[in-house]
């Protein structure tokens, strides 16, 4: 008799290479690793150090996109002599061990959860790790991707291998019909505040469910990159029709004969009927409303009609010293509305919200608008092509008559990493992943939401509901 199984266990059981020392714990086979200037470093010198070759040069790819600025005018010049450190290593690394480097110039730059996906890199049924936490993006695509440390690089690298532990299986069902000018982003942003910042702790997460099904391929990358943010080490969805037609004029596709096979095993990478999942957690889509972040953790979010809450309504005192304390940095009162909140800058990019479809939709918002006065607005493409491509439908235009800046491709003001950095007391509405104190400049306060939110904030010069829009412009 056969015993129903996960995805999760279809992923594990078809790249153990073996089992260690119990059940739990696996030397598991990696199809794809991306590599980044930021987090590869070290992993190459301990490489270099022991005389050890790449196992696969080819099963890797290697992107600039963490500490390169963004100015209008790419150059491969860098003020900054630590990250034009990071980006030559990268290059003389690439080059000594055979492995394809997008370096600043390249016309395929870009973020590498952006990159990855949009050249095929990244297939339905790959295992794929990478040092960044945000590798869980590519579970949009029916692979199972999660970040790595540096030693743990090293050892990718040389062996094309991992020792990885098994974990729990949370399966999140969004039931229900997104309304008007809620998005992907609400729904994540939705989940992790009802279950913390580490209610998925120890968990990897299978996304189902009917709104999860009519979302595209674009949109479920954003909820899969930000499951990280509840502590899930890995998220996923079964493949379907709309990835596979995503996927099938992608450069690195399988082609001819070779997709038809391809797509034929695609289709068996779905939880088995009866499969059981160590915890359920259920949404419904339809009542929810635009989501933002109040305080310093993804977990501290609420809708936008909301009020900051009160910490003192909180009866574990720890956590209510953790909410004190994220109002305190962010210079909110209790009990005042979110809706009002005047902000300084407006940040559209990240790997979470920099793709082709959220810059069509914040188009669609400020075409014919004009940012409020004293707000700098950016955005920043997840990739070059992306950039190109927006500037091909005439968005960027729409952009520069709005008043936003038009950026190159790179993770930019999503982590202070490079020229794009936030000064002591900003206030950013951001389409990032983030919120932690300081993470976007020292002292700089951070609101999380959709792409669609933050156009809306920078028009209006405070945080505001996007489905206002209409009434107040």
């Amino acid at each position: 008799m056969n015993i129903p199984r996960t995805l999760y266990d279809k992923y594990l059981d078809s790249h153990t290479v073996c089992r260690l020392d119990d059940n739990d714990h696996l030397l598991l086979y990696i199809d794809r690793q991306v590599l980044n200037e930021y987090t590869s470093p070290q992993a190459f010198t301990g490489l270099r150090e022991a005389n050890r070759s790449v196992w696969r040069p080819r099963s890797a790819l290697a992107v600039v996109d963490h500490v390169n600025p963004t100015v209008a005018a790419r150059n491969e010049a860098m003020a900054d002599a630590g990250g034009a450190r990071q980006v030559s290593y990268l290059a003389e690394n690439c080059k000594d061990f055979g492995i394809e480097l997008f370096d600043i110039l390249d016309a395929r730059q870009g973020i590498e959860h952006v990159v990855a996906p949009e050249q095929g890199f990244i297939l339905p049924g790959m295992v794929v790790a990478a040092g960044d936490s945000h590798t869980t993006t590519y579970g949009a695509l029916g692979a199972f991707g999660f970040g790595i440390g540096t030693s743990e690089i090293e050892h990718l690298l040389a062996t094309q291998t991992l020792v990885y532990k098994r974990l729990k299986t949370l399966r999140v069902t969004v039931r229900g019909t997104l309304p008007a000018n809620v998005e992907s982003k609400d729904i994540v942003m939705a989940m992790i505040a009802a279950i913390g910042a580490d209610g998925a702790t120890g968990y990897v997460i299978e996304f189902t469910g009917p709104a999860i099904n009519a979302i595209s391929v674009e949109a479920r990358m954003t909820i899969c990159n930000m499951a990280v943010e509840a502590g899930a080490r890995g998220a996923f969805m079964a493949p379907d029709e709309k990835v596979f037609a995503y996927l099938v004029t992608k450069p690195r596709a399988p082609k001819g004969e070779d997709w038809k096979l391809a797509e034929e095993q695609w289709r068996e990478l779905h939880s088995d009927e009866g499969a059981r999942f160590d915890l359920e957690v259920e949404l419904d889509a339809s009542s929810l409303h635009p989501m933002v972040s109040w305080g310093t953790s993804p977990d501290q979010a609420t809708s936008i009609d909301d009020l900051v809450p009160d910490p003192m309504s909180e009866p574990d005192l720890i956590r209510r010293a953790d909410l004190q304390r994220a109002l305190r940095y962010m210079d909110l009162e209790p009990g005042a509305p979110l809706a009002g909140i005047p902000i300084t800058h407006a940040f559209i990019g990240s790997c979470t919200n920099s793709r082709i479809e959220d810059l069509r939709k914040v188009a669609g918002i400020v075409r014919g608008r004009h940012v409020a006065a004293g707000v700098r607005a950016m955005i920043v493409p997840g990739s070059t092509p992306v950039r190109a491509q927006a500037e091909a439908e005439g968005l960027a235009d729409i952009f520069r008559d709005a008043g936003f800046e038009w950026r190159q491709s790179g993770c930019s003001m999503c982590l202070a990493m490079n020229d794009d950095v936030l000064g002591p007391g900003d206030r950013c509405a951001s389409s990032t992943n983030r919120n932690f104190e300081g993470r976007q400049g020292a002292g700089a306060r951070t609101h999380l939401m959709s792409p669609s939110m933050v156009a809306a904030a920078a028009l209006a010069g405070h945080l505001t509901d996007v489905r206002s829009l209409n009434r107040e412009y």
